[in-house]
């Protein structure tokens, strides 16, 4: 049986970014000469995230978003999502923001919010991705730019890119390597959800070189 094939729905690139800590993903989104100009808000989970800091030195709205403010996920995701809707945002991109969206965020946003994460997805899900790698002495891992669905780290998957676990590596040194990855496919993936030009078949992804009719 054929799946039907969809393309993301064109709107104005206004991006949210949700970030839980220092925002390094982030700022690699913010330092892209294209994307950077489209991010209209940060929102955190986390006062102290540096993240927030990062947004508001280049004069972007920022909103905390304190989980312990609310009385179950579902409250949590309608704040979130009445955040989304008053910044007028089109796209959502989530850079190590270390919550999972609900089902008011995740459909009303469908097929236009990436996340990235640093493993070769389906390999290693969840917070600990890394450090799991090396426990599992994987010999290969990487990072995944996914779109997101209703489960965790289960979207289909815009980019992927393999990293050497190498002999002598620790958290430290191999998070480096992934950061370099993430830093590289996050703000290229965002360029193209936000600019139509990810066409969508089932679990498969392709990334073409002109925007999508839509």
């Amino acid at each position: 049986m054929r799946v039907a094939l969809r393309s993301v729905r064109r709107v104005e690139p206004r991006i949210a970014v949700l970030a839980s800590g220092e925002g390094t993903n982030l700022q690699a989104v913010l330092d892209d000469p294209v994307v950077g100009g489209w991010v209209v808000l940060v929102v955190s989970d986390r006062a102290e995230a540096k993240a927030l800091e990062r947004a508001r030195d280049r004069g972007i709205a920022t909103a905390h978003l304190e989980p312990s403010e609310h009385p179950d996920r579902a409250s949590y995701d309608h704040a979130l999502r009445a955040l989304l809707d008053e910044a007028h945002a089109g796209f959502v991109a989530l850079a190590g923001f270390m919550r999972m969206l609900g089902p008011e965020v995740v459909g009303a946003f469908e097929d236009r919010i990436v996340n990235v994460h640093p493993a070769l997805l389906p390999s290693f899900p969840g917070g600990h991705a890394v450090s799991d790698a090396l426990a599992w002495g994987a010999k290969v891992t990487g990072v995944t730019v996914h779109l997101v669905d209703g489960q965790m780290d289960h979207g289909p998957i815009v980019a992927q890119e393999a990293i050497a676990v190498l002999p002598d590596d620790d958290w430290d040194s191999l998070e480096t390597r992934i950061h370099e990855v993430e830093h590289r496919l996050l703000p290229a993936a965002v360029r193209a959800l936000a600019e139509g030009r990810l066409r969508i078949e089932g679990r498969t992804v392709r990334v073409v070189e002109k925007p999508t009719d839509g």
